[in-house]
């Protein structure tokens, strides 16, 4: 499975972000080390969880996810739980 970050800017103000997050969380073992950044481990690619998280988001929003299996990280001033999940799964 993949470790994939995921990362949104939802810009109109007073959207809706429980669908979006409901529709994260049921990727797999996520962490959400910041306010608008999860990672999760899937099975999907990088193109499938984009394509499925569009439709939670509007035309004007952004949305990145990134394969980051493997990838060498930092971090500072992460809770311990982040930092176990990050060390355990990226």
């Amino acid at each position: 499975m993949a470790a994939l970050l995921i990362g949104y800017d939802l810009n109109r103000p007073g959207q809706n972000y429980t669908a979006l997050i409901k529709e994260i969380k049921d990727l797999g073992s996520w962490c959400h080390p910041l306010e608008s950044t999860w990672v999760v481990t899937t099975p999907k690619t990088v193109s499938q969880v984009r394509d499925l998280l569009r439709g939670y988001v509007d035309r004007n929003d952004e949305l990145l996810v990134m394969n980051v299996t493997g990838t060498p990280w930092a971090s500072y001033n992460l809770s311990s739980e982040v930092a176990a999940w990050l060390e355990t799964n990226i």
